[in-house]
């Protein structure tokens, strides 16, 4: 099969040039750092046990986390996964790089993608001279111009959208080289890629984007992890063999002896989904609720970043890569407006203060955070009533065009605190005294609303828009 003939056959592809010019700033005794994220999809803020799972052990994550520093409020700007992989990408707010919904073959939207004026950490890692892979579910498009060897990858692999959108089929650099796919073995198999990558890059430097599918639905796990004995722990065994992939990469990294000279960083792009966990946050994906858009997250860099450290400053994604350009020492002259800032010194226990993160669902502007206030500058919504005893997914397993594990998880399985229905449009919540955003706040501080307010004007204008 060639060039993704099952989605679009005949569609030419279209290769555009990078709008930045890139520098390097090393001697030639320097050695650029590796640079490694671990994306996981959906994963919950209490889906790991150094933030606070009990169920399980998440060992190699946790071990990641002890040698290097623990983000407690880390942000995506939307609560849904596209939006948020782009601004990982690019460092820019959603409503300033434009790809504000989800692609979805199975749902007809097909002319969604990355727009070519945006530049990715995958361009400004190859200008600089890295081999650059992604690998797993990338979201950012799916026709031939989005795919990511067109956005700075030298190589993919991977489903290019979530793994319960229809055709599920594997991707290789063009073309389509699996397909159906059996999911129960897609961790051990991006796993080995991700392997094979650095293996082959071991004395030159590389970008690697790794992002799982799992515990994105449905939840998928091999043989080796998965305990049909307990068909309830499904979710359980997803992570375990996510926690497993993190401990075979980390222990590569070691063995070729790069570990310290590679920036490792492992997050999610979302809340979860039922069967997760938020850690006792309220809501869940797709809402603007803490358990929605805060994520848990992890950087390990010992040359630069402390050991067993834990920051609560707020920041969000939009900060990854200014971050990485800093600590590869790569200046950047581009046209595109960050929204991001370089956190090094953050992370570094060096510095308390960050500007206000926003959050965003569908085009609507939802939140600031500044500090420990959080405003909603619209109504976030409370949860409806679902029969279960007719509630059906339309994309759940069926053995043939989505293969995956027994003991899918359902909505009795809420993942966090539930949302109950709200009288105010505008809300304000105190995080610190209330992370559960129980106590609304927002009559008996007209201050504070309006100094939010004000930094929600001041974000608005910026992006030369009207909300």
């Amino acid at each position: 099969m060639n060039r993704s003939d099952l989605l679009f056959p005949g569609v030419n592809s279209i290769f555009f040039t990078s709008l930045l010019v890139f520098t390097g700033c090393y001697s030639d005794n320097d050695k650029k750092p590796n640079v490694l994220i671990i994306l996981a999809d959906d994963l919950g803020y209490g889906d790991i046990s150094c933030f606070g799972q009990r169920n399980y052990k998440t060992t190699n994550i946790d071990n990641l986390a002890g040698h290097g520093v623990i983000c407690t409020d880390f942000y995506v700007p939307t609560p849904y996964s596209a939006p948020s992989r782009a601004t990982l990408l690019t460092g820019r707010f959603p409503l300033r790089h434009g790809l504000i919904t989800n692609p979805a073959p199975d749902a007809g939207v097909n002319d969604v993608g990355i727009e070519a004026n945006e530049i990715t950490l995958g361009e400004v890692f190859r200008e600089a001279g890295y081999r650059t892979k992604c690998i797993g579910k990338w979201h950012l498009g799916h026709k031939p111009e989005y795919f990511p060897t067109k956005h700075g990858f030298d190589e993919y692999y991977g489903i290019l959208y979530s793994n319960d959108m229809r055709p599920v089929q594997i991707i290789e650099n063009m073309d389509t080289v699996e397909y159906p796919v059996d999911q129960r073995l897609l961790t051990k198999k991006y796993t080995q890629k991700a392997i094979d990558f650095i293996t082959k890059n071991k004395n030159k430097p590389f970008f690697l984007h790794l992002c799982h599918a799992m515990p994105h639905k449905p939840l998928a796990a091999s043989d080796q992890f998965f305990t049909p004995e307990t068909p309830y722990d499904l979710y359980a065994d997803v992570i375990r063999e996510l926690d497993w992939s993190v401990g075979e990469i980390v222990n590569t990294l070691k063995k070729l002896g790069i570990l310290g000279n590679t920036i490792v960083i492992f997050m999610s792009d979302n809340g979860p989904w039922y069967g997760g966990s938020t850690g006792g946050l309220k809501g869940m994906k797709a809402t603007t609720w803490e358990g929605g858009i805060r994520v848990p997250f992890i950087i390990s860099y010992p040359e630069v970043f402390p050991e067993n450290a834990k920051v609560e400053v707020p920041c969000w994604s939009a900060d990854i890569f200014p971050t990485l350009l800093s600590l590869a020492k790569i200046s950047s002259s581009s046209r595109n407006i960050l929204d991001g800032k370089d956190i090094t010194e953050v992370l570094k226990g060096n510095q308390v203060i960050h500007d206000p993160v926003f959050s965003m669902h569908n085009e609507k502007l939802m939140t600031v955070r500044k500090g420990e206030w959080k405003l909603f500058l619209h109504n976030p919504g409370h949860r409806k009533e679902i029969d279960l005893s007719t509630w059906k997914d339309s994309r759940a397993p069926d053995g043939t065009t989505i293969i995956a594990s027994k003991g899918q998880a359902t909505p009795a399985l809420y993942p966090g605190i539930i949302p109950l229905e709200t009288e105010n449009e505008i809300q304000l919540y105190n995080l610190k005294n209330d992370p559960t955003e129980s106590n609304d706040l927002s009559k008996i501080n007209p201050d504070k609303v309006k100094e939010l307010l004000d930094e929600i004007k001041k974000f608005e204008a910026s992006l030369k828009i009207t909300l």
